[in-house]
C-alpha cells in the first residue's frame, strides 16, 4: 500500500518514525540460522521530481531508480549497503538483525532494471543462534574491505568486525573501539556511517565513524577516525535540523553524507552534503556544501544507505537506499545518480 506524497503520508510519517525504534525484530525462525531467498518486484523510477523529467540536479544527474517489494515478512528495514562488485553485486545489513545480499541488473541504457538473487541471512551470537533481541542487532553503518564487513550498532553501541561469507556468516570476530566516549552517545543516535578513508590520503583507509545524532555541547555531531595514524575524536557541524545517515569518500577524498529530515512543518527531506576532506581530523569541526536537497515532492522515503563507485564508463556513481521501517506508509528505495565534479 503506497500512500500519496501530501500531507497526510508526512503526517503519518511522524507516528511511524516515533515507534520504529521499538519494532521487534521479524525473526523467521527460532534455532539455528539459514539463508533465505527472498522474491524482490522491482518497479523502476524513471523521474525524481515527481511529474518532472528534470535530469539535473544540480552536480548531480539522476540516471534512475527501483520500488521494491516482496512478500516476504523479513524484507525492509534496510539501513546500510555497500557494492562488493561496483553497482552490481551488494552486501547489506537491516536494523532488524539481517544481513543481505543481491545483484542489481541494468538496461542496455545504463538505468536500473531490477533486483536479483536476494537474500537474506539473520545474524547470530557466538554460538551460532539466531538473535532476536533488537537492542543487539541494531545494524545501522556498513562498510567493507578485504573481504571484512565493519558493522556500526546503535544501541548497545559497538563497531564489529565480521567476515563476509555468503550464506554463511559468523558472528563477529573483532570489537573496535570506536574512541567516542560511550556516554556521549543517544540510544538511538549512534554511528550511521562506517566507512573507509581512501587509501592514499591522509588516513590511509583507515576507518571513520561518524554518529546519526550524538551532539557536543556546541550542537555538533560526534564522528571519529578509528584506524590509520591519525586516529582520534572531531565532529561534524550540524547543518539546520538534518541528521546523518551514512556516508563514504569520494575519490578526491571528501566524505560524502547522506543526511534526514523530518518536521511535522517541513515533511521528510534527504540532504547530500560534500564534507572537505582536510577537515576530517582530529579535533576538527567538519563542514562543507550541500549538493543535493530533496522533500516529498521528490521520489524519496527515508533514505538510510549510500555507496559511492564507479561506472565502466568511468562515471562516478552514487547509489542510495531508504528503510521502510516495515510501514505500509514507508516504501524500499533503491537511487542512482552520477555525480558530476567539473
Amino acid at each position: 500500500m503506497i500512500f500519496s506524497h501530501g500531507g497526510f503520508r508526512q503526517a503519518l510519517f511522524a507516528a511511524v518514525a516515533l515507534f520504529a525504534g521499538a519494532a521487534p525484530v521479524p525473526s523467521s525462525s527460532a534455532g539455528a540460522t539459514s539463508v533465505e531467498p527472498v522474491e524482490v518486484s522491482a518497479r523502476p523510477i524513471t523521474e525524481f521530481r515527481i511529474g518532472r523529467a528534470d535530469k539535473q540536479f544540480g552536480p548531480l544527474e539522476f540516471v534512475g531508480g527501483l520500488e521494491m517489494t516482496s512478500p516476504s515478512r523479513d524484507f525492509g528495514a534496510l539501513s546500510a549497503f555497500r557494492f562488493l562488485k561496483g553497482g552490481r553485486d551488494f552486501v547489506g545489513v537491516a536494523d532488524t538483525g539481517f544481513w543481505f545480499f543481491g545483484t542489481v541488473t541494468h538496461d542496455a541504457d545504463k538505468r536500473p532494471s531490477g533486483i536479483r538473487h536476494f537474500r537474506m541471512e539473520q545474524m547470530v551470537d557466538a554460538s551460532g543462534q539466531p538473535i532476536d533481541e533488537k537492542s543487539e542487532v541494531d545494524a545501522e553503518g556498513l562498510s567493507v574491505k578485504d573481504g571484512i564487513a565493519t558493522v556500526g550498532f546503535e544501541r548497545n553501541h559497538r563497531v564489529a568486525q565480521f567476515k563476509i561469507g555468503r550464506d554463511d556468516m559468523k558472528a563477529p570476530f573483532r570489537q573496535m573501539d570506536f574512541l567516542v566516549p560511550a556516554w556521549e552517545l543517544r540510544r538511538n543516535r549512534g554511528f550511521e556511517t562506517v566507512t573507509h578513508a581512501n587509501a592514499n590520503g591522509r588516513h590511509q583507509g583507515g576507518l571513520v565513524v561518524v554518529s546519526e545524532k550524538s551532539l557536543d555541547k556546541a550542537g555538533n555531531i560526534y564522528a571519529a577516525i578509528i584506524e590509520g595514524p591519525h586516529k582520534g575524536v572531531f565532529t561534524v557541524k550540524r547543518n539546520g535540523d538534518f541528521d546523518i545517515t551514512d556516508g563514504a569518500f569520494l575519490p578526491d577524498g571528501d566524505l560524502l553524507l547522506l543526511e534526514r529530515s523530518f518536521t511535522m512543518a517541513g515533511g521528510l527531506k534527504m540532504r547530500l552534503r560534500s564534507v572537505d576532506g582536510e577537515t576530517v581530523e582530529k579535533g576538527a569541526v567538519a563542514d562543507g556544501p550541500v549538493l543535493l536537497e530533496a522533500d516529498m515532492g521528490y521520489q524519496i522515503d527515508n533514505m538510510e544507505g549510500l555507496d559511492v563507485w564507479t561506472r565502466e564508463d568511468g562515471a562516478l556513481m552514487v547509489s542510495l537506499i531508504s528503510d521502510d521501517n516495515h510501514s505500509i506508509l514507508q516504501r524500499n528505495l533503491y537511487l542512482e545518480f552520477i555525480l558530476h565534479q567539473d
